[in-house]
């Protein structure tokens, strides 16, 4: 355990932020995981927005490289497409 205060908030603010790094980056996955299931149902157009608006905010917080959501987002493009 850390001695010097200043450590002793790092580490708590640490865990925060990677619990909250967790939440976001299951919730990417899931929004993927149903984008790609609707393809080519009546909602896909909605799960894949939501998808890409999702991969788009990670990316905005810093919680995944933009570079990271771009390859993940025409990924997503390219496995939809192929599905509808």
């Amino acid at each position: 355990m850390a001695n010097i205060k200043s450590q002793k908030k790092r580490i708590l603010t640490n865990a925060k932020a990677a619990d909250r790094n967790k939440a976001v980056k299951s919730e990417l996955r899931t929004r993927v995981k149903t984008a790609v299931k609707n393809a080519g149902a009546e909602n896909s157009d909605e799960s894949l927005r939501v998808a890409v608006k999702r991969l788009d905010m990670a990316a905005a917080k810093g919680i995944i490289h933009p570079n990271q959501a771009a390859r993940r987002k025409s990924r997503l493009m390219k496995r939809v497409n192929a599905g509808a």
